[in-house]
Parts: C-alpha cells; structure tokens; sequence
C-alpha cells in the first residue's frame, strides 16, 4: 500500500496541511513503544512538517465550514488551500491526503481527481499525535488559544444543528399527551381514594356522581354531610351542570345517609387530597387544550384529519413528526402495535390490522369485517397528511378536510356501494380551496391533458398494430387455403390424365 505524502488537519481554528516526512508501517504500528513515541514531540517532529496553515476569519466562517465538513462537502474556502498547498506532481502517480472524515474523500476526489483520500489508522494516529502537539505545531498560537476555540464552536455548531422553531415543534407535543397519559393515571388513582376515604362519612354520594373531578368538587363544597341543608341547593346544583334535581338527591340523601361521623382532623385531610385531586383535574383540562392548539399549529391536517389525541400519539410513538413523516403507510397502520406483529410473526398467526389508529372514530363507525380495510386506508391518508405538515411552509388544515371527507366517502362505499371520490379531484379540490395555487393546478390540468393525449396515442398505436397483425394472418390464411386449392387441382389433373391413359 502506498504511503501518505499529505495530511489535513481541521480545527475550530483554521485548516492546517501537513507533509509526511517519513512513512509509518502498519506492521508493528499497534505496538505500545511505537503508540508512545507519537506522543514525544521530537520523535514526532520527525514524521510531519507544517505546510500551510489558514488560519479562519472569524467564528461565522469556522460555523460554516464545520457544517460543510460534517455534511462531507468541500467548502470554497478549503478548495483553494488544497489547491495551493498540493500542487499536482509531474509524473502520474496519485498523491494520497490522510483525511481524519472518510466521507469528505469522494468531495475531494471530484475537485482533484489526482489526489487519493486515506484515512486508515496510520492516518489517525498521525492526526492524533498534530491534535495532541497542535499548540506547538502550529505557530502563532497561545497556550489556550485551541481551548477556547474548540468550546465556541462545539457552542455554536450545537445550536446549528438542534434547528429549534418556537411554531413547529413537536417536542412539546411528545411531551404534553405522555403527561396527558400520566395525568389521567394519576387522576383515577386519586379520585379511587378520594372516593374510598370520603365514603366512610358519605358513601351514597358515589352512586349518584360518577365524574370524578365533579365528586372532588362536591366534595369540597359539602364537607360535613350534616351541615348540607336545601339552603345549599344552588350551590350543589352550579356543580353537576345545573342540575336541580340531582342536586336535590344530593341533599335527600345526605339527611339520611348510613355514614358514619367524622372528626375535624380526617375531614381536614380528606379536603386537603380532594383540593389536590381538583388541582390536578383543572391542570389537566388546560393541558388539553393546549395540546390542542400545539396540534393545530404543528401538524393542523393530522389533527383535522385522525384527531388531536391520536395524531399526538402517533407523533409521539414515532420520535417526530419527521420521522413519522418518512414511514410508510403500511407502519403507519400498525404503528403502536410492534408487540403484536412480533408475535404474530414468530408464531406465524395473523398480523394485527391496526395500532394506535383503532381509537379513531372511523374504525369504530366500520363494520367489523371493514374494520382492515378502513384501517389501511386510514394510515394511507394519515401518512400523507403528515408529510403535507411536516414539509410545507404554510401551515393549514384544508388538506386535512379534504382527506377526511374522503375517508368518510370511503366507509359510505364499504356500506352503500357510492363510488367515493378519486384522490386526484381531491387534491385539485384541495388546491383550489388553498387559494394561491392556480399555477399548481393549471400545471395539473396539463399534465392531465398531457397524460390523456399520451394514453390516446398510445390506444390508436396498439389498435393499428392489432388491425395490422389480424390482417396479416388473414393473407396468410388465404395464401394457405390457395396453396392448398392448386394441390388439390394438380392432384385431380393427374388422377384424370392416368383414368386416360
């Protein structure tokens, strides 16, 4: 294997070409001496020569290349120090750069076709021993100078890279429906003790109220179920919806409830649970709403089209709405459901036909022998959607209705047989309620066009070569039956000239 003749060398301060000296075997470069002498710096001094250093201008140009390195791009910046610092040699020989990045070699090898990129491990130790020697290799540096560079542009090549956006992020969302999901745990375990607790003094309440954050509430309105008198009427019934005469029932019962007394200080702990219980309800009304709106804003055909909740669900079992925009629609069906399908596979049953999608209104409005095929159409729809959201600029739900009515019109086909709308009048419906995008659709209508003269020509092609081959077989056929009519002639000429003779 030939040896290394050149090294670039990238830092958060400028780049740096070095020359190889002396070339390193890679028998015996594992070795423990050999690993420890790159560490000396006159053994190592010894290997490479600064050629060139260009130092950047400022940090906007080192944030720049940085990113261009870490996508393998060549800057135009890197470009000219290559093109400076190795000049192409006379003979054909190669020359060969060490590169710390491999996928930056086949940017390299475009602009210069005569340079090889290497990056092998007689490459990264060479590299290893200019990162470790870097102050006193590279002249004009101060002791500290590298530090405090390379903490600036980790900074800043973080924040490029995490490409934050306060109107669509779906980090939010991921994290809103998994408190949302905690939440409604919580609440249940909670309302399950406030009830238990609180029976001992009033159980019949819990018979006549089933919402749990309206028992909290009443709760802490009765408190001493003797102190509850038609007085108190108003009161109860603003609780449980306006309700006079549940409210009523409330105040019946309590005079001649079976519970027993209780003292001032379980009743003051018992209000102290019910108040938390009744914070945590309220807390998780609002975040429901705001779950709702985040929706709207971040992925508003989604939630137009499958619902916020599950829409947020999907988002969030996917990782991003990035992600979920790249998976097709067939996991999308099943997404949620990993378990399942792991199962089904080993033991070789059937497949689930649906994951998270199941809590979708449109599954429940199939009938159970549709349920499949709604659900793989569903996902179809929802992949779409998530893609309209995750890649267009502007953020609307128009899409969203126009996908929705279609899987509507679809369970109306499963039930009636109605022929449902075709996705390409969809789309054009779509565009035109969108506004702004009559190119869009002009555009299509050509195509349209365009499409219908091809398939036309295309119809009278095939009809003329059918005419023409059917043509073709009838004179063959007719060539054939006269052939065959002068042998017979010749045949019974001969038969009367030997009768004759």
């Amino acid at each position: 294997m030939a040896g290394v003749d050149f090294l670039l060398f990238e830092q958060p301060t400028g780049y740096a070409i070095f020359k190889v000296k002396l070339q390193n075997d890679n028998i015996g470069s594992r070795l423990k001496d050999v690993q420890e002498s790159i560490n000396d710096l006159s053994n190592f001094s010894k290997l490479v020569e600064l050629q060139s250093f260009a130092p950047f201008k400022g940090a906007a140009q080192a944030l720049e290349n940085a990113n261009d390195i870490s996508e393998g791009l060549v800057s135009d910046y890197l470009k000219s120090i290559i093109e400076l610092n190795i000049p192409k040699s006379k003979s054909k020989d190669q020359i060969n750069l060490g590169i710390s990045d491999k996928q930056l070699g086949p940017s390299i090898k475009e602009f210069f076709p005569y340079i090889d990129c290497i990056s092998n491990e007689i490459v990264q130790d060479l590299l290893r021993g200019i990162r470790f020697h870097g102050e006193k290799l590279l002249k004009n540096l101060n002791e500290g100078d590298l530090e405090r560079a390379q903490l600036g542009l980790g900074h800043a090549y973080s924040r490029s890279k995490v490409k934050f956006s306060v109107q669509k992020n779906d980090n939010h969302i991921i994290q809103s429906i998994a408190l949302l999901d905690q939440l409604d745990k919580d609440i249940n375990t909670y309302s399950m003790r406030v009830k238990e607790w609180y029976g001992w003094h009033f159980p019949e309440l819990a018979k006549i109220v089933n919402d749990n954050h309206t028992y909290a509430k009443l709760v802490l309105n009765i408190k001493d179920k003797s102190n509850l008198s038609d007085d108190n009427l108003h009161e109860i019934a603003s609780l449980v919806n306006d309700d006079s005469n549940l409210a009523q029932k409330i105040i019946d019962m309590a005079k001649i409830s079976m519970g027993q007394d209780i003292s001032n200080d379980d009743m003051e702990n018992i209000l102290t649970f019910a108040k938390r219980t009744d914070s945590i309800s309220n807390y998780r009304i609002n975040l429901f709403n705001y779950l709702n709106d985040k929706m709207h804003l971040v992925a508003p055909n989604l939630s137009e089209l499958i619902g916020e909740v599950v829409g947020a669900r999907l988002i969030s079992h996917a990782g991003s709405l990035t992600n979920l925009s790249k998976q097709a629609a067939s996991t999308v069906q099943i997404l949620g459901a990993e378990k399942a399908l792991f199962r089904a596979l080993k033991t070789k049953g059937n497949t689930p036909k649906y994951g998270l999608i199941y809590h979708s209104s449109f599954i429940g409005k199939a009938s159970p022998k549709n349920k499949g095929r709604i659900s793989r159409y569903l996902a179809n729809k929802c992949s779409i959607a998530s893609r309209i959201d995750n890649f267009s600029d502007d953020a609307n739900n128009i899409f969203g209705k126009v996908l929705k009515q279609q899987v509507e019109d679809r369970l109306e086909f499963y039930n009636t047989g109605k022929s449902p709308m075709k996705n390409s009048d969809a789309i054009k419906e779509a565009l035109k309620l969108n506004g702004g995008a009559s190119d869009l659709i002009e555009s299509s209508n050509k195509e349209e066009k365009k499409d219908k003269k091809e398939k036309s020509e295309k119809k009278e092609k095939k009809d003329k070569k059918e005419k023409k081959e059917k043509k073709e077989k009838k004179d063959k056929k007719e060539k054939k039956r006269k052939a065959e009519d002068e042998g017979e002639e010749k045949k019974d000429k001969k038969k009367k000239k030997k009768s004759k003779d």
